[in-house]
């Protein structure tokens, strides 16, 4: 085979990878969505037609890897991305023993995460990937979401890891449009029991850098928030955001916090209490829990901006517990938006990122004109 002939084997089988990779994201976005004990019968017959898809494409990309240095990287950096997008699939679709279930589809979804973190650096070498990392409204903008950044200043998917382990750092990203004197709203998102920080960060980024909102993932010390004791996690979190504030340019009175399922259980818990930094609170799928009774937070729940989201479906924390926690907030004075959810389960839902963005920060709200680098 000929240098041309091998060139333009290589971008075909380029281009069929990106594209197979890009439909096990949006399949896995969907499965998550849906995700419901009685649907995943069907979420895995939905999945499996991308996976053979992403197995063929794979295992054709394999067999024409580049001798080129540079090339390579790009080569196997795709390949690792596509890799745990494939992973990802099998453990959703595959049979797994029964009581292995539950397992498979968390280890599925990290899986997902992995994934779109690995890809995520390609977007501007396979536009079409590119896409999945904005939102629809501003997609024919993509490329102006990627700007030479002023000096000095970072931005970008960022770990600040634990001092010890692999629990307690945060995640965050800054877009890559941030002009790093503009201040911005910062939304702070917290993972669910077993949760990472760096995974939880995805369920968010796309609006992020969309919108134009600084991000900030943190990873619960345990393995997960600090319900019974908050005083362990809580003046963590506050100090996150001051270390974020100091060194990016945070509007201190627009700043999001929010979480889901226990993450969303204390973003109430630390988002009552005395000098808590949020200027506004949305857990979704969460419960109010006992302690916020005894420590003074539903008296500090009083004119504070609260959007309470649920899913009728949910099966760890029923519907009758979102019900609960709405009363007795009503009761305290909180300015509060409830939603409930009639198709959605114990699952985060995407879907209402605009909706908490958009109640949130009507300036944050899409579709509209509006440039990267800029506030509408």
């Amino acid at each position: 085979m000929d240098d041309a002939a091998l060139s333009d084997a290589y971008r075909s089988a380029v281009a069929r990878v990106g594209a197979a990779a890009l439909a096990a994201l949006e399949g896995m976005e969907v499965a998550e969505r849906q995700l419901h004990p009685p649907q995943i019968p069907r979420l895995r017959e939905l999945l499996a037609v991308p996976r053979d898809r992403l197995e063929a494409a794979l295992e054709a990309y394999a067999a024409i890897a580049p001798d080129d240095a540079l090339l390579r990287s790009f080569h196997d950096r795709l390949a690792q991305g596509a890799g745990e997008a494939l992973g990802a699939l099998a453990l959703f679709v595959d049979p797994g023993a029964p009581h292995e279930a539950t397992t498979r589809v968390l280890g599925s979804l990290a899986r997902y995460r992995r994934a779109q973190a690995t890809l995520y650096p390609l977007r501007a070498m396979l536009p079409a990937l590119g896409h999945y990392f904005v939102e629809p409204a501003v997609r024919e903008r993509a490329l102006c979401f990627d700007p030479e950044p002023p000096a000095g200043l970072r931005v970008g998917v960022m770990e600040a890891p634990a001092a010890q382990g692999d629990r307690g750092g945060f995640s965050l990203y800054v877009p890559e449009w941030c002009d790093g004197t503009t201040p911005w709203p910062l939304v702070v998102a917290l993972h669910g029991g077993s949760g990472h920080g760096r995974d939880f960060l995805w369920s968010w980024l796309r609006e992020a850098r969309s919108r134009g909102f600084l991000l900030l993932a943190p990873t619960s010390l345990g393995s997960t928030w600090s319900l019974d004791a908050p005083g362990i996690d809580a003046p963590r979190l506050a100090s996150m955001v001051e270390f974020v504030a100091q060194r990016w340019p945070v509007d201190r009175a627009r700043i999001l916090l929010t979480g889901l399922s226990d993450g969303a259980t204390f973003t109430l818990l630390a988002g009552l209490l005395e000098g808590a930094p949020y200027s506004a609170l949305a857990p979704v799928s969460g419960v109010l829990h006992p302690a916020n009774l005894g420590n003074g937070n539903l008296g500090r729940a009083r004119g504070r901006r609260i959007h309470l989201s649920h899913g009728a479906l949910d099966w760890l924390f029923p519907i009758a517990l979102a019900r609960l926690a709405r009363d007795e907030l009503e009761r305290a004075g909180a300015d509060l938006v409830y939603r409930e959810i009639e198709d959605l389960s114990h699952t985060y839902p995407r879907d209402e990122n605009d909706a908490m963005l958009t109640w949130f920060d009507p300036a944050l709200a899409l579709p509209g004109p509006r440039r990267a680098g800029g506030r509408r």
